[in-house]
């Protein structure tokens, strides 16, 4: 048998209030997709440091080639870091998305998904709280890695180098 049909009216206010509903995990999905923005770029930057870092570490002996390999350690750390931070922002929005997607299932199967969503979003906030941490790592990480060498401190313009 097929479901009563309600008035046209009555499915557009229904559609709407979902719309509504949906509202907030959609301006979410904006928010995820700046941050993985910022991320995405981020990582891009890595990767062009750890490619030219490689080229001079191929060509270095000594302590240049330590500092060369101490480097391209630490930036490969910080592209496991930032990997790890898009992939917990990807998860954020997917499961985001399966909220959006229940709300309005829910209401035209008329079926009771609210633990469903409520879990999801749940989760979705954990995964995006877990990728800012690892963002913060990272930044920390970068932050600490940059440090000016004392004979780059301490050359002075007049000396022969």
């Amino acid at each position: 048998m097929l479901p009563e049909l309600m008035p046209t009216e009555t499915r557009v206010s229904e559609v709407a209030q979902i719309i509504q509903l949906a509202l907030a995990p959609v301006f979410l999905l904006a928010g995820i997709g700046a941050f993985l923005n910022a991320c995405v770029g981020r990582l891009a930057r890595i990767v062009e440091r750890a490619r030219a870092i490689e080229q001079q570490l191929l060509g270095s002996r000594g302590s240049e080639h330590d500092r060369h390999l101490g480097e391209i350690r630490i930036l490969d750390r910080r592209m496991a870091l930032v990997s790890r931070a898009i992939w917990l922002s990807v998860l954020s929005a997917v499961l985001t998305c399966a909220v959006v997607v229940l709300l309005f299932a829910g209401s035209l199967l008329e079926a009771e998904f609210g633990t469903t969503i409520a879990l999801l979003f749940i989760a979705s906030m954990i995964s995006l709280g877990f990728a800012f941490a690892v963002f913060l790592v990272e930044t920390r990480v970068a932050s600490r890695a940059v440090r000016i060498r004392t004979e780059v401190l301490e050359h002075r313009a007049d000396e022969q180098p």
